[in-house]
């Protein structure tokens, strides 16, 4: 009896853990969800360009565009109607008003300054962050400043100053330096307080690396047919490291940033949860352009389900310790969110 006994007992407690259990539900999978999405989570890229009347298709990003300012005001009351908290903008100029110095990114009626006017007079409180580097400006496509077939570094800080006091001026929110030269976090923070814009943010590009999926961006802006055959490696993170990305990220605090963005994303994820482990900050993923076009093509071809694989991709992200995210996907993941409420 007791030998049954015991088998019987054995066989009834076997597994005592059942990891399913909490799984088996809807409403329990919502219970025990240790992340979640929201439209809070989002922040939407979006390319201007010169001209009028022109929503031109980017053709390695399939359904993204570039806006006219001219047509701007109508995807800009559509995030908004959203309710997607903040935009970035990149801008593609006119081949004509490039130059080795990129002069243009601070003509305070350049294309950004006025997309930043056009979207504050439409929604005030949609945030508008601004990228601060050369690289749509230069006839080289570099990030910086070509003295004796180097980018100088100082010199180039000079004009990021001086971009982003006239991007500060036109009402941009917050001020967003990708271009990773040395101390421009700190020189940007300066100029920006000296000048009375204490309020404006630094979103900085804390590690940017020298990364394979920036192609359809640069197409975008184009810069790709300008990008001279000098790589990036020399200002841009070696993707071999993670170390240094917590150095560049210290030294971006040090010297005032508010918020730091990891790029590219999803293949950094594990710089990502370092960071916020690290420093408990606000911390961004970038999911680039690349990883965007990667996901969209699968699609496409009918290999993934769309909304299940864009959701898990932004997933990762808020799993890895993510407190937002720049996506091309933001229109979509806020519209399958909005459907979802009703």
């Amino acid at each position: 009896m007791t030998t049954a006994s015991n088998k019987l007992h054995s066989l009834n407690s076997f597994p005592r853990i059942r990891m399913r259990r909490n799984r088996m539900k809807n409403f329990s999978r919502r219970l025990v969800s240790e992340n979640t999405i929201s439209t809070d989570d989002l922040i939407y890229p979006i390319f201007i360009t010169f001209g009028n009347n022109k929503k031109e298709p980017i053709e390695s990003m399939p359904g993204i565009h570039r806006f006219s300012l001219d047509l701007l005001k109508d995807e800009i009351e559509y995030i908004s109607s959203l309710d997607i908290p903040a935009i970035a903008f990149f801008p593609m100029i006119q081949q004509s008003l490039k130059s080795s110095d990129g002069k243009e990114a601070f003509n305070k009626n350049n294309l950004i300054c006025e997309a930043i006017k056009i979207s504050k007079s439409i929604n005030k409180n949609l945030g508008v962050i601004c990228d601060v580097a050369l690289d749509p400006y230069t006839d080289h496509g570099h990030d910086g400043i070509i003295i004796n077939d180097e980018i100088d570094n100082d010199q180039t800080l000079k004009i990021l100053c001086k971009q982003a006091l006239v991007q500060a001026e036109a009402g941009c929110d917050i001020i967003a330096p990708s271009d990773m030269m040395d101390g421009r976090v700190g020189i940007i923070r300066d100029a920006l307080d000296n000048a009375g814009y204490n309020d404006v943010q630094i979103m900085s590009y804390g590690a940017k690396y020298a990364s394979a999926f920036y192609g359809p961006f640069r197409d975008a802006i184009g810069s790709l047919g300008n990008l001279s055959t000098k790589g990036k490696q020399s200002y841009q993170m070696d993707p071999s490291n993670s170390d240094e990305a917590l150095k560049e990220i210290a030294l971006d605090l040090s010297e005032g940033a508010d918020m730091v963005i990891i790029k590219p994303g999803m293949p950094y994820l594990d710089i990502i949860y370092r960071v916020k482990q690290e420093f408990k900050i606000p911390v961004y993923a970038y999911q680039v352009s690349g990883e965007y076009s990667m996901i969209m093509g699968a699609i496409k071809n009918g290999w993934f389900d769309e909304k299940k694989i864009i959701m898990e991709s932004i997933m990762a992200f808020k799993r890895a310790g993510c407190n937002g995210i720049i996506t091309y996907f933001a229109p979509f993941i806020a519209q399958q969110l909005k459907e979802s409420k009703k």
